[in-house]
C-alpha cells in the first residue's frame, strides 16, 4: 500500500504524536509498504511531505489563492479571532496538500481531528480516509479559550472546537482511539457512531529505547538524593505547576530527592518563577527539550505526570519501559495503562497534597517502588509491543479501504 501519515501540527517535533509517526512508518516500510509524512512546517509558514522535502509555502500563494483562505466554513463564529485564525490555518493547509498531490496514496491515515476534516473536504473520492485521534482537541482547546487566555467572543471559539471536533471524528472510514475513555468521548459527547471507533492502544519501539537508555550523556545521578522526574510538554494542562507545589511541601519533609522538569512550552518562564519564588530552585532542574530521555529515565527513580488532561501519554509508555515507578494523575485514558499499587500509583488531578503523600511513600518505601518499576517493565514491554500494534493498524487499513470502495460504488 501507499500511505500518507499527516498531521495538522508542526512537524517535526518532539511531541508523542511525531514518535508514533516516524516508528509507525518505520514499522510500515519494513512490511514493504511505502508511507510519506506530512504535516505543517514551522511557524505554520508551510506545508510539507518530511521525508521526500517537497513544501507549499505561503509566499507561494496566487491571488486566486488568497482569495481562497477567504472563503471560511463557518463564517457566523470568525468574529473571534481564535476562530479566525484556525479557519484560515486550515484553509491553507487544505491548499498545500492540494498542491503536494494526494491520489497516489491508497490510505490517509491522520493523527488530528483538523487534519482529518481538512483531507475529508479535499482528497480524492478513491481515497481511504482513516483516522487516528490522539485526544480531546475540542476540550483542550475550550480549556484555553476559557481559562487562559478569555475574549468576549470565547463562546463563539467554544462552539467552533465542538463542531470542528464531531467534524473531523466522523469524517474518516475508521476513528481510531486509543482507550475507553476517548471513545466514551466521542459516542456520547460528539455524536460518533459507535461502529465507527476501533480501541487500538499504541505500539512502542522497546528494543531501541532500551538500548538508548546506555547512551552517554553529560548528566550524572546525584550521589546522595533520589531523583525525581518528569518529561512532556511545559503547558497548564500537564499539571507541573501542581508538582511544583507538592515539592514544596515534599521539601518541608525531607531534602533526599531532586526533581528534574525535561521539556519546554509556553509555561516554561512561569515555572522557573513559581519554582525560585517558591524555595525550590536547587531542588528543581529545569533542563528544557533533550533527546536523551531514555538515558535520564535509566539514572532515575520515581517518574511523575500530573496531568488534568491526557489520552496516553508516551512519556508514561517510556517510564514504564525503563522500568520506573509511575505517578501519574487520574486524568483521561491514564487509569487505563496504570494499575494503583501494581505498575504504579494514581492520584487525583490537581491535588498537590496527595501527589506529595504518595512521592513521599515511595521514597520511604524504596522496595515497594523498584517493585512498581519491575512490575511496570513487564507489563509495557509485552502491552507496547510495536510489531502486534501495527498488524492492527494494517487490519483497519485493509477494512477500511474495502469499507470505502462498498461506500463508493454506490
Amino acid at each position: 500500500m501507499k500511505i500518507l501519515l499527516a498531521t495538522f501540527w508542526i512537524v517535526p517535533h518532539v511531541g508523542g504524536v511525531w514518535k508514533y509517526m516516524e516508528q509507525l512508518k518505520g514499522k510500515l516500510e519494513s512490511m514493504g509498504h511505502s508511507v510519506d509524512l506530512m504535516g505543517y512546517g514551522e511557524g505554520q509558514s508551510f506545508v510539507h511531505v518530511v521525508n521526500e522535502h517537497r513544501e507549499f509555502r505561503r509566499n507561494n500563494l496566487d491571488p486566486t489563492m488568497r482569495a481562497q483562505l477567504n472563503v471560511l466554513t463557518r463564517p457566523s463564529l470568525s468574529q473571534d479571532p481564535v476562530v479566525k485564525f484556525y479557519e484560515h490555518t486550515q484553509r491553507f493547509y487544505e491548499l498545500g496538500i492540494q498542491h503536494l498531490g494526494l491520489g497516489q496514496y491508497d490510505v490517509i491515515h491522520t493523527q488530528d481531528v483538523f487534519s482529518t476534516a481538512c483531507m475529508n473536504r479535499v482528497k480524492p473520492e478513491g481515497t481511504t480516509l482513516v483516522a487516528s485521534i490522539h485526544g480531546c482537541a475540542a476540550h483542550e482547546l475550550k480549556h484555553h479559550v476559557t481559562h487562559v487566555n478569555k475574549t468576549p467572543t470565547s463562546h463563539l471559539a467554544c462552539q467552533y472546537f465542538d463542531e470542528t471536533e464531531n467534524e473531523g471524528a466522523t469524517a474518516a472510514v475508521t476513528t481510531i482511539v486509543a482507550n475507553e475513555w476517548l471513545k466514551n468521548i466521542f459516542t456520547n459527547e460528539f455524536h460518533v457512531p459507535e461502529a465507527q471507533i476501533k480501541i487500538l492502544h499504541y505500539g512502542y519501539e522497546t528494543d531501541l529505547f532500551l538500548k538508548r537508555m546506555s547512551d552517554n550523556s553529560e548528566i550524572e545521578r546525584p550521589i546522595d538524593k533520589k531523583v525525581i522526574i518528569y518529561a512532556g510538554r511545559l503547558a497548564e494542562l500537564k499539571g507541573v505547576h501542581h508538582l511544583i507545589t507538592a515539592l514544596g511541601q515534599l521539601k518541608k519533609i525531607r531534602n533526599d530527592w531532586v526533581c528534574w522538569i525535561v521539556g519546554d512550552g509556553d509555561k516554561a518562564a512561569q515555572l522557573i518563577n513559581q519554582s525560585k519564588s517558591s524555595g525550590l530552585d536547587q531542588d528543581i532542574i529545569f533542563f528544557g527539550s533533550r533527546d536523551d530521555i531514555p538515558y535520564l529515565l535509566s539514572i532515575s527513580d520515581i517518574f511523575v505526570l500530573p496531568s488534568l488532561l491526557e489520552n496516553q501519554p508516551l512519556a508514561v509508555i517510556e517510564a514504564q519501559i525503563a522500568g520506573k515507578a509511575v505517578v501519574v494523575s487520574d486524568a483521561g485514558g491514564l487509569p487505563e495503562i496504570v494499575e494503583h499499587g501494581n505498575t504504579g500509583v494514581i492520584t487525583p488531578a490537581g491535588d498537590p497534597s496527595s501527589l506529595c503523600m504518595h512521592i513521599n511513600y515511595l521514597l520511604t518505601h524504596e522496595n515497594y517502588m523498584k517493585n512498581l518499576g519491575i512490575r511496570a517493565q513487564k507489563w509495557g514491554l509485552e502491552h507496547w509491543s510495536l510489531d502486534k500494534a501495527v498488524n492492527r493498524i494494517v487490519e483497519v487499513y485493509q477494512c477500511a479501504i474495502k469499507e470505502h470502495k462498498i461506500r463508493f460504488s454506490k
